[in-house]
């Protein structure tokens, strides 16, 4: 738990502390594993109704509450724009699947962007809960089957079975861990092992009661040891869960084993120490509450520094206490409910359902803002739209089109039509827009940076009798060059897919115009490692003139877009939340355009002869990018357009590009 709170307050000497939660997962395994084979052993028998109603007196009613309140930390604090994702995750972590919900967002790029969400920390009492629902059921399942066969240790077929589920746990963890990091770390399927591991520990207990004094003392300090160094050396750029997650795991079940001996060693002596105990104690009440006012208190101050993070965390050991005392404690002892588990059922579906009314109350506090049938977007900028009065940031607009709350959602129609290829596959994912018909082909290609463009291509397309057919990727630029997942891995499915993209680019059915674009924040692999930003660009610049010149040498004429600017914050969520005082979220355009960076144009001028259109004053015309131009939200999150205000922005590409469309026509007629 501490090691869980360091690292979200952003203590840098516990780079790893999320081993955290894997720790739990070990002691969870152990507990309820223990619970079980008593009553088993003792009674002949397991009571279900009884063990899920002492599940749902302990978590709960304190769950329903934090809930709650992070409802209306939503409400208070956070922008509207956020409103129905939170409530769905409330939702989701009423039911105890917010896991999986986070799991699919992990591999959505569209959503990867996203703001951590305030109830985030629920994924793993959801895989805990799951692990509660299931296990059970298990076990009574063995323990049937062992005496049905009148023979054989109990303990022995539980072990069994333990294995049948562990192994190929463990072994989904690396596949999915190696194959999608993002959705690896929340599932259950790769947990599974985890709590398992504590469960062996429960089962093996009364030889464990039996240890030598030297072997516990072992065990203590060399299971601490293992859990301190992963906490202390393992970062965002560790592969987990994974096979790197055997060390906590493993340090942790041995730690317990050495608690389960008679002898008592230092290790023990200091994790049973009184204020550890106190800690302990209030650990589920402070896990629930210190994210979301981490998170809140985040929003209000923007990024917190360590210090600041560490005063919130300590501060939420307030209304833990008080939730502990005031609810947790009192319906978890309450005899009336234990000997009753009906009543704690209907304590546990009241509680669910505040958690979920809680949520219905957040979707229905969204507000309506008022959308513009008038909406020309960049159209009302002068054709040199540098220092144009129609740019220059203002505080209110008559009306705004799409709907702030709508903003995240207006992509290119690339994304529903399927056609941008995910981080996992290498496969080309094409779709043709424009003019169908036409034998000319402009081909897009890049990452989303060029995806973003396809709505303005669109219109030109057909204006001008071309087919648009889009190559892009999700966090995959053009380029000859091998670069990092976020996890800091090669990103070999990018270099696949780019070797597939230059072989039709330079085809028999090569296009004749290459119109592309791409980010600047990649990291280089080479050499077997990740190099820095610098070393990164430099070495970005020679992969996009690298492919650029093979595109060229097959006569295939090609169009740089300039990336397009970065900003500092999501300029979306401060239109939900400042719709009178747009101007609260216009940023410099000074420092959105150094942010978005130059190695395209490095590579340009490398290559040399290479077009290079650079929109951006189009995008921000004045000193400040404004949220809104022409009554349209320009931004759909802090580095991308939304489709609307790029489809307007046609009319400035047509002038650049009309050379080569143009000639295209000639050429047809």
């Amino acid at each position: 738990m501490l090691l869980v709170l360091a690292y979200h307050a952003g203590l840098p000497l516990v780079s790893g502390g999320f081993v955290g939660v894997d720790v739990f997962f070990v002691i969870s395994g152990f507990l309820i594993t223990g619970l079980i084979l008593r009553e088993v052993e003792s009674t002949g028998r397991l009571r279900l109704g009884r063990f899920y109603a002492r599940r749902i007196r302990r978590l709960l009613p304190a769950t329903a509450v934090v809930l709650a309140a992070t409802a209306g930390l939503t409400l208070l604090l956070l922008p509207p724009l956020r409103w129905p994702s939170v409530a769905g995750d409330i939702a989701a972590s009423a039911t105890y699947v917010v896991n999986w919900t986070l799991a699919a967002d992990s591999v959505d790029y569209l959503a990867a962007g996203d703001a951590p969400s305030p109830v985030q920390h629920f994924w793993s009492l959801a895989v805990e809960e799951q692990f509660y629902l299931l296990w059970p059921v298990l076990i009574l399942a063995l323990v049937w089957w062992c005496r049905r066969r009148r023979g054989g240790s109990v303990r022995r077929t539980l072990l069994a079975g333990l294995a049948a589920v562990a192994v190929p746990s463990f072994a989904w963890s690396v596949h999915l861990t190696a194959a999608s990091p993002g959705a690896a770390y929340f599932v259950s399927t790769t947990r599974a092992w985890e709590l398992a591991a504590g469960a062996a520990v429960a089962i093996g207990a009364r030889r464990l009661e039996r240890l030598p004094a030297w072997v516990a003392g072992a065990l203590a300090g060399g299971g601490l040891a293992a859990v301190g160094w992963a906490a202390l050396t393992y970062d965002a750029a560790t592969a987990f869960p994974g096979a790197a997650a055997l060390l906590p795991v493993l340090g942790t079940a041995a730690v317990i084993a050495a608690g389960v001996s008679t002898v008592r060693t230092t290790p023990g002596r200091l994790l049973g120490s009184a204020p550890m105990r106190w800690v302990g104690g209030l650990s589920y009440s402070l896990y629930l509450w210190h994210w979301p006012l981490l998170l809140t208190a985040g929003a209000v101050w923007g990024a917190l520094s360590p210090q600041q993070g560490t005063l919130v965390v300590l501060a939420a050991f307030v209304p833990a206490w008080l939730t502990h005392r005031l609810v947790e404690a009192p319906i978890h002892h309450a005899r009336v409910l234990a000997v009753r588990p009906r009543r704690a059922f209907a304590v546990g579906v009241a509680a669910t359902a505040t958690a979920l009314l809680a949520a219905l109350v957040t979707v229905k506090a969204v507000p309506e803002y008022a959308t513009a049938d008038a909406a020309p977007g960049a159209a009302v900028l002068a054709p040199d739209p540098a220092g144009d009065p129609d740019g220059v940031p203002v505080d209110q607009v008559p009306a705004m089109t799409p709907d702030p709350i709508d903003v995240p959602e207006d992509n290119p129609d690339i994304y529903p039509d399927g056609c941008q290829q995910n981080a996992e596959d290498a496969d080309l994912a094409s779709c043709a827009y424009g003019d169908l018909d036409a034998g000319r082909v402009i081909a897009l290609a890049g990452d989303s940076h060029a995806a973003q463009w396809q709505p303005a291509l669109d219109v030109l397309g057909e204006r001008y009798g071309w087919r648009i057919e889009t190559y892009t990727k999700s966090s995959c630029g053009f380029f000859s060059v091998e670069v990092t997942t976020a996890a800091g891995a090669p990103y070999t499915s990018c270099h696949d897919w780019n070797e597939a993209l230059l072989d039709r680019l330079t085809g028999p059915d090569k296009p004749e115009l290459v119109v592309t674009s791409g980010s600047n924040s990649y990291r280089v692999w080479e050499d077997g490692r990740e190099l820095g930003d610098d070393a990164s660009a430099e070495r970005l610049a020679d992969g996009l003139r690298d492919s650029w010149q093979a595109v060229r040498d097959a006569g295939v004429e090609l169009v740089v877009l300039e990336n397009t600017p970065w900003l500092d914050q999501d300029p979306a969520e401060c239109v939900s939340a400042n719709p009178d005082r747009l101007t609260e979220c216009a940023q410099p355009r000074a420092d959105a355009v150094e942010k978005a960076g130059d190695e395209q144009r490095v590579a340009a001028g490398e290559l040399g002869d290479v077009d290079v259109v650079d929109l951006n004053r189009a995008i921000c015309p004045t000193d400040e990018c404004p949220a809104v131009i022409g009554n349209v939200v320009v931004w759909r999150d802090d580095h991308h357009l939304t489709a609307t205000y790029a489809r307007s922005l046609a009319s400035h590409l047509e002038t650049q590009l009309r050379p080569y469309l143009a000639a295209a026509r000639r050429s047809a007629a």
